[in-house]
C-alpha cells in the first residue's frame, strides 16, 4: 500500500476519443490511503426495455442503520476479516462517530507498544539498506548512529508512515462492507501526528469515510401502492400521427407548380423576403430585429403553427411580387426571451408562389407511399401499426419517468459526497463525450471544459438533479432486493455476449466482469420498473 498526499477530491477530467477519466488534484494537507477492504459502488448505466436512460448505483451493499458514538477495541488475537491485515503487538482503540451525508469518523488511538514496534522495524530497514561509514551493509548499527546518519526527522516520518500503514486496515475493519470506495482518507494533518508522536510516543489520528447510505421509505409498503398520473402529449396519438405521416408521404410525391392567377392559399408554398423592426410605444426610434429577418425563405403554409402567431393570417392572399406590412406581438411563451412581449412591424415581399399538384391518393401509388404495399388500406394499416408502437414506447417512457419521480418523494437518502461527485462526474463526462462527438474541440477548449472550475460549476448547477437521480437509483435497488426479483440467467448471458460483441465491433477495450455487472444492473432496473408498472394505479391524461 503506497502512501501519497492529497488535499481533496477536486475532480479533473482527461478527455479522449474513447473515454473520459477523472483524477484527483494533489497537495500536502492530508493523507490518502487506497484501502482494499471497501465496497465498490460505481454507478452503472441503466437502460430500461424502452431504451430510456437512467444512472443507478449497484445495490450489492447492505443497508445500514444509524449508529451512536461507540468505542471499539480492535483485538489483535481475533482473526481480521481481511487476510492482508497483519497482527499487531497490542490493541488499538477506535471510536466511531456518525457525521452528516452518510459519513463516519473513526478516531484511532495507537498505543506505545505498536509505535515502539514500528520504530524498531523502521530502524531495522534502515540498517539493511543504509551505507553507514564504518559499518558493512546489513550489519547492526547502534541506534544513535543510524538515527544521526538518516536524520531524526526522517526517521520519525518513516515511523509514522509505518504505523499508519499497519493500523489503518485494523481501524477500517469496523466499517468493513460499508465504506464507499475512494472516499476513505485520513483527516488529521501529518504535522499534528508528528507533534503527538514526539510528545506522547503514541499516535492519534482521525479517518473519515463515506458509507453506503440507508434507504428510508415514508412507509414500509409505500412503493407497492403507487398512484401515478401520466401526461401524454397529444402529438404521439397513433391515429393522428399515422394520418399526418400519410399526408407527409403523399406531399413528397406532389409537384410544385407556379401560381399565376390568385393569391396565397393554405396548402401553397411561398418564397418570402422578411424584414422586421420593433414598434416603440414611447415613440423612440425603432430597432431592427435581425433574428426575425430572412431572404428567400421557403414557407410551407401547412407549417403555419410553427411560425409567429398571426403571421400566416397576415399574408393570406398575397400575390407574387406583392409586399405587405403588418404589426405583430411576440407572445410571452416565445423561445427567445429578449423578444417576449415585443411589438414588431413586419414587411413581407412574396418573391415566388407555388401550389402542389398531387397525384390521386389511391391504390395506384401505394407502393410509392410505402414500398411493399399494393393498396392504400395496406399503407394506412402499416403506418398505424408503426405509430401504435411509437405511442406504446412513449407511454412506457412517460410512465417510467412518472414512477421514478414518485419514488423520489417516497424515500429519504442521506447522499454521501463521494457518491454525489461520482454520479455528477459521470453525467459531465457523458456530456463532454456527446459534445466532442458533435463538435471538434481544440486544446484550449478541452482544457477549459475539463478544468476543476468547470467541473465544480457543473456539479453545483446540477446538484438537485444529481441528488434526485441518486435517490431514484437507490430506491430501485432497494425494491429489487425487497421483492426478491430475478431475471433469467440465459438473458444475462445473452446480453453480456451482445455487449462484448459490440465492444469488439467498435474495436474498444472492455472489462468482462465490469460488462457483466453493468448488464446485471440493466436487467435488474428493467425488472423493477416492470414490477412497479404492474402494481401501480396509472391514469393517463392528454395535454
Amino acid at each position: 500500500m503506497e502512501l501519497c498526499s492529497i488535499s481533496s477530491s477536486t475532480p479533473l477530467v482527461q478527455i479522449s476519443s474513447s473515454n473520459i477519466k477523472f483524477a484527483a488534484a494533489a497537495s500536502k494537507s492530508c493523507l490518502f490511503f487506497p484501502v482494499s477492504n471497501i465496497v465498490t459502488t460505481k454507478p452503472m448505466l441503466f437502460t430500461s426495455q424502452n431504451k430510456k436512460k437512467l444512472y443507478y448505483c449497484k445495490h450489492s451493499f447492505s443497508s445500514t442503520t444509524a449508529f451512536p458514538n461507540k468505542k471499539t477495541v480492535i483485538t489483535c488475537a481475533v482473526a481480521p476479516t481481511h487476510s492482508a491485515i497483519e497482527p499487531l503487538p497490542a490493541d488499538i482503540l477506535v471510536t466511531e462517530s456518525p457525521e452528516p451525508n452518510s459519513r463516519v469518523r473513526l478516531s484511532v488511538e495507537v498505543p506505545r507498544a505498536v509505535c515502539e514496534d514500528s520504530y524498531q522495524r523502521v530502524l531495522n530497514e534502515f540498517m539493511k539498506h543504509a551505507k553507514v561509514p564504518g559499518f558493512r551493509p546489513g550489519k547492526n548499527v547502534p541506534e544513535n548512529i543510524i538515527v544521526n546518519y538518516v536524520g531524526k526527522q526522517n526517521v520519525q516520518k518513516a515511523v509514522i508512515e509505518s504505523i499508519l500503514k499497519r493500523t489503518l486496515p485494523h481501524a477500517m475493519s469496523s466499517v468493513d462492507g460499508r465504506a464507499l470506495k475512494d472516499s476513505v482518507h485520513i483527516a488529521t494533518k501529518f504535522s499534528e501526528m508528528e507533534k503527538t508522536y514526539s510528545s506522547l510516543k503514541k499516535l492519534i489520528y482521525d479517518v473519515v469515510a463515506d458509507v453506503a447510505p440507508e434507504v428510508k421509505w415514508v412507509s414500509e409498503d409505500a412503493y407497492k401502492h403507487l398512484k401515478i398520473v401520466v401526461e401524454i402529449d397529444s402529438e404521439i396519438d397513433a391515429q393522428r400521427t399515422s394520418e399526418e405521416e400519410l399526408r407527409r408521404r403523399h406531399k413528397s410525391l406532389s409537384v410544385l407548380r407556379i401560381v399565376t392567377d390568385r393569391g396565397l392559399q393554405i396548402g401553397d408554398v411561398a418564397v418570402l423576403d422578411i424584414s422586421a423592426s420593433t414598434v416603440e410605444q414611447d415613440g423612440s426610434s425603432a430597432q431592427r430585429i435581425p433574428s426575425a429577418e430572412t431572404t428567400g425563405f421557403n414557407f410551407d403554409t401547412e407549417d403555419g403553427d410553427k411560425v409567429l402567431p398571426g403571421f400566416l393570417d397576415s399574408i393570406i392572399g398575397i400575390q407574387r411580387g406583392e409586399t405587405k406590412s403588418f404589426p405583430l406581438v411576440f407572445p410571452e411563451s416565445w423561445r427567445q426571451e429578449n423578444l417576449r412581449g415585443v411589438h414588431a412591424q413586419f414587411t413581407v415581399e412574396c418573391k415566388e408562389l407555388f401550389y402542389r399538384d398531387f397525384p390521386e391518393l389511391g391504390d395506384s401509388i401505394a407502393d410509392k407511399l410505402l414500398p411493399g404495399c399494393s393498396t392504400l388500406e395496406e399503407v394506412k394499416k402499416a403506418l398505424l401499426e408503426r405509430c401504435l408502437e411509437v405511442e406504446k414506447t412513449a407511454k412506457e417512457q412517460a410512465t417510467d419517468n412518472a414512477i421514478l419521480d414518485q419514488l423520489t418523494k417516497l424515500v429519504e437518502v442521506d447522499v454521501p459526497h463521494s457518491l454525489f461527485e461520482e454520479q455528477g462526474r459521470q453525467f459531465y463526462g457523458a456530456k463532454l463525450l456527446e459534445l466532442q462527438g458533435s463538435v471538434k474541440l481544440n486544446e484550449n477548449q478541452l482544457a477549459s471544459l475539463t478544468s476543476p472550475k468547470a467541473v465544480n460549476e457543473y456539479l453545483e448547477s446540477q446538484k438537485e438533479n444529481i441528488v434526485k437521480v441518486i435517490k431514484q437509483n437507490m430506491a430501485v435497488g432497494d425494491i429489487f432486493k425487497r421483492e426478491n426479483l430475478q431475471f433469467p440467467t440465459e438473458e444475462l448471458v445473452k446480453e453480456v455476449e451482445n455487449s462484448i460483441a459490440e465492444f469488439k465491433r467498435q474495436n474498444q477495450e472492455y472489462d468482462e466482469e465490469r460488462v457483466k455487472d453493468q448488464v446485471e444492473d440493466i436487467l435488474e432496473g428493467a425488472k423493477v420498473l416492470e414490477w412497479l408498472r404492474e402494481h401501480a394505479e396509472v391514469e393517463y391524461i392528454t395535454r
